[in-house]
């Protein structure tokens, strides 16, 4: 895939977890994290934020702008205090080699920021979170939950227009993959959120979107462009009787627009929204039957065990069948969380 987004959200486990299970073989929750030190990945932002392969990372970055020299380590902030503070702080990770940001907050001590959910943070915690963007610091590791940080070192950025667009491309082409098939408008909406995986690249993308249609497999129907990778055959089908639970954030359902022009029907992620306003759940997972989405599920765990709460769009089917498999994904998800043998 390149990318798996990620949430810190447990509802029966995070998003990530919930999107590798049905990927990867005998996966268990946490195992990413776990295994995370020993895989070629990293900690990073794409479309969203999450874990991507180093090969993607390395499309990237250096997230600073063109015109600065390649050797200013500082240069994705401007003059002043800010890339004061940053300069002092790298050089603290290059001469302790891996650092918490407990031990830096002791060490620098630089006060209170706001953060965007409006409540206190370290600012240097802030701090080494925009360095880690930038590009200047990797994620080693997470204790508790809590980043841990290295320095990081990237190629020399791209000077010629050719290598801009030929990385530019490779990242859209990782997006399409992950995520298509994909109407125009949904193409367009997945382009702009490149600007977060190359803000140095932000006033090239309407052109790369331009060559993404002109590469693309494509083909309207009822009204709608619909966009794909070449290679795929979108005439090949193969339908399985076969129940999934689906992550909020699973490339299947990401795009909710897609979601309701394929099965009809308006899905929301309701963990922010007020208890009461909720219609689905506060995790509820849409619940994939064969090739259509026809309801969801909100898992929880009470007394060592699963708990599958399903609702539909409509009746439920009554095959046998569909029980069947109902069951057995339920039995998936709880060897998944480690719950039974």
């Amino acid at each position: 895939m390149g990318f798996v987004q990620a949430d810190p959200i447990r509802a029966p486990a995070r998003a990530q977890d919930l999107i590798l299970r049905h990927r990867v073989i005998n996966y268990h929750a946490g195992d990413l994290e776990r295994r995370y030190t020993s895989l070629d990945i990293e900690e990073d932002f794409f479309i969203n934020y999450g874990y991507v392969t180093r090969s993607l990372q390395a499309l990237m970055h250096p997230r600073s702008n063109s015109s600065v020299p390649a050797d200013d380590v500082i240069s994705p902030w401007p003059r002043g205090q800010k890339k004061k503070n940053a300069k002092l702080l790298l050089d603290f990770v290059r001469q302790r080699g891996v650092v918490h940001p407990r031990e830096v907050d002791n060490h620098f001590a630089h006060g209170k920021v706001t953060n965007y959910w409006g409540g206190s943070s370290n600012a240097t915690t802030r701090l080494l979170e925009a360095m880690h963007y930038a590009g200047l610091l990797r994620i080693v590791r997470r204790e508790k939950g809590i980043r841990v940080y290295s320095e990081h070192k990237h190629e020399p950025i791209p000077r010629s227009a050719a290598e801009r667009r030929a990385r530019i491309d490779a990242l859209v082409d990782v997006v399409v993959k992950i995520y298509a098939p994909l109407p125009g408008p949904s193409l367009s909406f997945y382009m702009r959120r490149l600007r977060y995986a190359a803000p140095q690249w932000q006033k090239e993308i309407p052109s790369a979107l331009e060559r993404a249609k002109q590469r693309l497999s494509h083909e309207r129907v009822n009204d709608v462009d619909w966009y794909w990778p070449s290679d795929e055959n979108a005439d090949e089908r193969s339908t399985q009787d076969v129940v999934r639970f689906l992550a909020p954030f699973d490339p299947v359902v990401h795009d909710r627009d897609r979601f309701e022009l394929l099965w009809g029907w308006i899905y929301r992620f309701e963990a922010y929204t007020p208890s009461p306003k909720r219609k689905l759940g506060y995790y509820a997972m849409p619940l994939l039957w064969r090739d259509r989405v026809i309801g969801w599920a909100n898992l929880s765990v009470k007394n060592g065990d699963l708990v599958c709460d399903p609702g539909y769009v409509e009746a439920p089917p009554r095959d046998r069948t569909f029980k069947r498999e109902l069951d057995a994904e339920i039995a998936r998800v709880r060897v998944f969380l480690g719950l039974s043998a």
